[in-house]
Formats: C-alpha cells, structure tokens, sequence
C-alpha cells in the first residue's frame, strides 16, 4: 500500500492539468476549514479540483507543495482510514521542506470511500498546515454528511451543471461585449445559444450530443441517482412511490407540490404510503441534489408549511426528457433556469402570492438584506399576459415595499407600455449580468 500511495502522489504531481471549461462557483475562503465540494452526480467536480490546482500554480503556488490524489483506484480497495496517513507522511518524504514551515494544498478526489474519513480530515487541519479540498459522491458526501461528520471544520463549494455563462464559454461563444452593446448580429446569436441552452441543458457530458443520445444519458443519470443516492443509501421500503414522486416532480417544473395531494393520488392507485415516509422521500431526493423546491415567502411558519412547494430540476435538460405530454413549455424552462441562477449568485428565494391570488415567481433576497421581486415571462406580446403579469408585481410590491420589481423575458421588445416602478430586462442580459 505504501509503494502504491507514493506512486500515485508522484504521478498526481507529475500529471498534466487536463483541458477544462473554466467554472464559475464560489470557493469559500475560511482559515482553517476544509472545503467539501458538493453537487449531483456528473456536474464536474473532479473538474473543478484542477482548476484550483491550476488557479494555484498560476499565482506562483510550487506545483510540489500541491497534491491530488484519486481515491477511484482498485489498487486501493480495502484501504482503511489509518492507510491515510501514508499519504501524509509519503508526501512530506517527498517534500520535507513543506511540513510545519510551509502551507501545502490537498486535493483529495473520491475520498469518501473509505470508511472514517472525517476523523482523519479533522486530525490532519488539527496537526498540519494544509488547505484541504474534497470531493465524493452524491451518496456519501451530502451537504447533511458534511454538516454532521465534520462537525462544523469544513464549508461547502456547490457546483451545479453549466450556467448559461459557461454553456457559451465552453461552446466558444462567450463574448467580452456587454450584452447591450452588442451589434445586431451578435446579439441574434446571443438569443440564439440561450434557446439552444434552455434544450441542451449544462450537463458536461451531454454538450454536443444528438438529442436521442443526450435522452437516454439524462435518463441514466437519474436512474443512477434515484438508485444509487436514494433508494440504496436510505433502504427506500416503496421504490415505486420513489420513482413517481421523482418522475411528477421532474415533469412539473415550476409547478406545486403538495406531498398531501400525491398521498391521495397514490392511495388512489392502491399504493399505501405514509405521509411521514413521503416527506422523507422528497428531503432524500433533495439531498441528492436532483431538484431543488422553493417555499412561500411569508412570516408565517403555518402558511408557509400548508402551501405547496414548487419544485425545480437541477438542470432544464432534464424537464422534456420526463414531460409525457410533448409539450415545449419554455416558460417552466426559462423559470427554472432563472431559479437556478440565483441559487449560484447565493440568493435567498421564495415565491409570493398575493391578497387576490396572483403569484410572483420569486422574491430574492441578498445578503445585505435588499430583495427583488422577479416575474418570468418568455413573451408578453399578449396584453392579457402582461396585465396579469404586472398586477400581480404591483401588488406583491404592497407587500414588499423595499423590493426592486422586475419582469425577465426573452421578448422585453414586446413589452408596451411598460408599467412604472417595473423594470423589464431580457433573460440573456440578466443570466450574464
């Protein structure tokens, strides 16, 4: 084992940093706290450890006092937390000059197959100086594992599939130009590549596919996640109420949710769930990083439980591969991808429904405590759409009278007249605001 770990440091080092598109994610930075590097399966987190190998070494980092290691090696089986500290020690054999004198980084990869873990993690911020990064699979390194194993050294980094950004960086196409200064030709082709995003989706893998291709990967990825992270990892007693929870939740995006309402729908089809065991089954999958829910924005605990949740797929690729019906709704499209912008600027979101009934999509609020209320819309050249639209903006500013109100749409050209206080911005300037 020692001979392996220390060939396996040596070639880490020694390795080229393989091509990668550059992401976006915020890496926290916390003295003294690992960083665990979360997110569904997939989406590019070994991927993300190189860039910030690479993001070192750019800055003057030795590449020497920097260290990946892949725990994904069969030649590692059966490897037991206190082989761990062969990598330690084989690391600073090979680099004396950096133990307790210099500050080295970790790049641990996969590292959550082998058992404890996390006492090792803790004991090696404890007794060296190393800044230390992780990543694992959906199944072991959950947000809640490293809440609870860690217990409280470590702070998430949670990467998502592409962001429209990075679904044009990685195609070729990102611009320097602002948006709005762009040329007429330019700027079609900007409209253009977001409605090729809003079907492709931001899965690294699915990029380029044909569309019978990038339908059953998608598919299989759920299936490994419904499988995997859910169903193995919790013993799942009803794997078939699993399977249609996820499958109405992923083909109903931006719709409501209410966990009683899919019990009697069960129960009507000779499933008998407890309600208890559905609201975990909602939390596992969530967990799991396959969709994520948005709550009523209300100072009510009451209101805020008995209203449903509207769910959200971690990736707009994924709505036409589980939508039964064949119909393109890009309007649940565009909200989601919306929704899941937010989510990467680290806003707080929650949706409002007014006095008379009318809903705002989102209310974001910001860590310095100001709020935006949000209304997403693909065309509002229907004057019905856009009064519905407006009203219900007007009068959830009744309710949120320090919030900013805004209409994002793919056509702000239709809009006409635009309502006073409301301000329309077009859905490819504000993904890359």
């Amino acid at each position: 084992m020692r001979e392996i770990v220390k060939q396996k440091i040596v070639d880490g080092q020694a390795m080229p940093v393989p091509d990668f598109t550059r992401r976006d994610v915020h890496i926290p930075a916390v003295k003294n706290k690992a960083i665990a590097i979360v997110g569904m399966r997939r989406t590019g987190k070994t991927t993300l450890l190189w860039q910030i190998l690479s993001d070192r070494v750019s800055k003057g980092a030795n590449r020497n006092g920097i260290m990946y290691f892949g725990f994904e090696d069969e030649r590692l089986a059966g490897m037991t937390v206190s082989d761990l500290d062969l990598i330690v020690s084989e690391f600073y054999l090979l680099h004396p000059e950096y133990r307790d004198r210099r500050r080295a980084t970790f790049l641990f990869d996969e590292i959550q197959v082998v058992p404890g873990w996390a006492t090792f993690a803790r004991r090696l911020l404890d007794s060296e100086q190393v800044d230390l990064f992780l990543t694992g699979s959906s199944a072991r390194l959950l947000s809640r594992e490293v809440a609870t194993n860690m217990r409280g050294r470590a702070m998430e980094a949670l990467i998502y599939p592409f962001s429209f950004r990075e679904y044009l960086r990685h195609t070729g196409q990102e611009s320097k130009t602002n948006p709005d200064r762009m040329p007429k030709g330019e700027r079609s082709r900007l409209e253009s590549s977001l409605a090729s995003y809003l079907k492709d989706g931001g899965f690294p893998e699915a990029q380029g596919l044909d569309p019978r291709d990038r339908f059953e990967l998608l598919k299989g990825y759920v299936d490994l996640v419904l499988l995997r992270d859910v169903i193995e990892r919790h013993a799942v007693s009803h794997p078939v109420a699993l399977r249609w929870m996820a499958r109405q939740l992923l083909a109903n995006a931006a719709g409501g949710f209410s966990v009683n309402k899919f019990h009697n729908d069960l129960k009507s089809q000779g499933i008998g769930v407890a309600k208890d065991t559905l609201h975990a089954y909602l939390g596992y999958l969530e967990d799991a990083f396959l969709f994520r829910t948005v709550s009523l924005s209300t100072g009510s605990e009451r209101r805020r439980m008995v209203n449903p949740r509207k769910a959200y797929p971690i990736d707009p690729a994924l709505i036409p591969v589980f939508e039964r019906t064949g119909r393109a709704n890009l309007g649940h499209t565009l909200e989601t991808v919306i929704l899941l912008e937010l989510d990467r600027r680290g806003l707080e979101t929650g949706y409002v429904l007014t006095p008379n009934g009318l809903e705002v999509d989102f209310l974001a609020r910001n860590h310095d405590g100001k709020q935006e209320l949000i209304q997403v819309c693909v065309d509002m050249g229907d004057p019905v759409v856009l009064k519905r639209e407006t009203t219900a903006l007007q009068e959830a500013g009744k309710l949120y009278p320090h919030a900013a109100r805004t209409i994002i749409t793919m056509a702000p050209e239709k809009i006409s007249p635009i309502p006073h206080g409301i301000i329309v911005r077009s859905a490819a300037d504000w993904l890359l605001k």
